[in-house]
């Protein structure tokens, strides 16, 4: 199981991974109810390589996003949440409206984002490709979501 930490803490781990030839990925997202869709994003993410981190945003850059006023979940149940997964190697959160800064930080060899992207509509793609990294698309279509979950329990879907 992951372990949720700061970027302090996982720089150093991350950069013994990499001495040990180790491929490191990155995904990231908000979480919040999680569902069918975000545990084959997570499994597709992990079977890029070794370590699979993954940004969570944190509540307020939920906030900031504008797709809802707050998050369902706080960020430290969704930490725990998904830190709890077997594909998920270690947590760490952000409140950035995007990964740069964990993306330069780190430097994962791979930045793993969900169907609704294409390599070249990655936000933070450029970023990956500066240093090396490459973007990949993983999971299955997006068919499935957190906005049509919270619809459909309102009854408006």
């Amino acid at each position: 199981m992951g372990r949720y930490l700061t970027i302090e803490e996982l720089k150093p781990i991350v950069a013994k991974e990499r001495q040990k030839g180790k491929t490191v990925v990155f995904g990231n997202g908000l979480f919040d109810l999680i569902h069918v869709g975000h545990i084959r994003y997570l499994k597709a993410a992990k079977d890029l390589g070794d370590i699979l981190i993954v940004g969570l945003n944190d509540d307020v850059s939920v906030a900031a996003q504008g797709k809802r006023g707050a998050a369902i979940t706080p960020l430290s149940e969704r930490a725990e949440i998904i830190a709890s997964i077997c594909h998920v190697d270690y947590v760490v959160s952000f409140g950035e409206p995007t990964v740069e800064r964990l993306l330069l930080e780190l430097k994962p060899h791979i930045h793993a984002k969900g169907t609704d992207y294409t390599p070249e509509t990655v936000p933070e793609g450029h970023v990956v490709r500066s240093y090396g990294g490459r973007v990949a698309i993983v999971g299955d279509p997006k068919e499935h979501s957190t906005t049509n979950i919270i619809k459909a329990i309102k009854g408006t879907e």
